[in-house]
């Protein structure tokens, strides 16, 4: 099932997101196929409807109809929307697997840490420190790609010893790091969050905090491809397109690829 969430809270430096959804929804037409042969049709399609100007509400609304997706369905996309929207849908993924008894894991994919002191209602730069706030299991979070911290974070990283695999890491062998994401996940219930900005502008320049030295689209691809092959893979989210900023539709392209790719 593939989740529109047009949700933002970007303290107005995200305006454009909640646009994206409808937009790479439109470019997933024009791919027929994902590189393993699947076509891509009849595309089970929901959407969390959402009022931007009142956060607690849209934050409200996300959580009880994640809660009750993901009852309901072995395997969810949620298309947001800025990062904002995966404070609620993790933190519905956590109360989720505890219903099951199961262990929660958290792989996130993003340029930035996102572990501010958080807000009330978490911005797209907090929500990973406030869903931690909430119980979720610090050994289970994996950060991936991250390169572009605050003095704040990575104070907040040592303290509670957050994995992380580095850009560095990752392209030193990036089989080897995909090894590790997968062994990573074993025996443990798993969403992927995937913060465009892990990508480098040069390929997909539509967001908000452009960070030189990212994946490739090639190389993000292939570690997309290995885990959509993890059968724990419970749910993803992809996050921070905004078409308002993009070049020749480059990023919701990219967008659409990964989508296809997950189906």
């Amino acid at each position: 099932m593939i989740i529109k969430v047009p949700g933002i809270n970007g303290l107005n430096k995200t305006k454009g997101c909640e646009k994206a959804p409808n937009e790479i929804l439109n470019s997933l037409k024009n791919i027929y196929s994902n590189e393993s042969g699947k076509i891509i049709n009849n595309l089970d399609l929901e959407e969390i409807h959402l009022d931007n100007s009142n956060l607690e509400l849209s934050n409200n609304l996300i959580y009880k109809n994640a809660l009750e997706i993901f009852e309901e369905q072995p395997k969810i996309i949620f298309l947001g929307g800025d990062h904002s929207i995966s404070y609620s849908l993790t933190k519905a993924f956590l109360e989720h697997c505890k219903t099951l008894e199961k262990k929660s894991c958290l792989i996130v994919f993003d340029a930035h840490p996102d572990l501010m002191s958080p807000m009330k209602e978490p911005t797209h730069e907090e929500w990973l420190r406030k869903v931690i706030n909430k119980g979720f299991p610090i050994e289970n979070i994996l950060l991936v790609g991250t390169r572009n911290f605050y003095k704040d974070e990575l104070k907040f990283l040592k303290q509670n010893k957050i994995q992380i695999i580095s850009m560095n890491q990752l392209l030193d062998n990036l089989e080897d790091s995909c090894d590790i994401i997968m062994e990573f996940a074993r025996g443990k219930e798993l969403y992927v969050s995937i913060d465009i900005d892990v990508i480098d502008p040069a390929f997909a320049p539509g967001t908000g905090y452009c960070e030189p030295g990212g994946l490739s689209t090639r190389e993000f691809l292939y570690i997309i491809q290995r885990i959509n092959k993890i059968k724990n893979l419970r749910a993803v989210d992809i996050v921070e397109i905004n078409p308002k900023k993009d070049f020749n539709n480059m990023t919701i392209k990219l967008g659409a690829k990964i989508l296809g790719e997950l189906i």
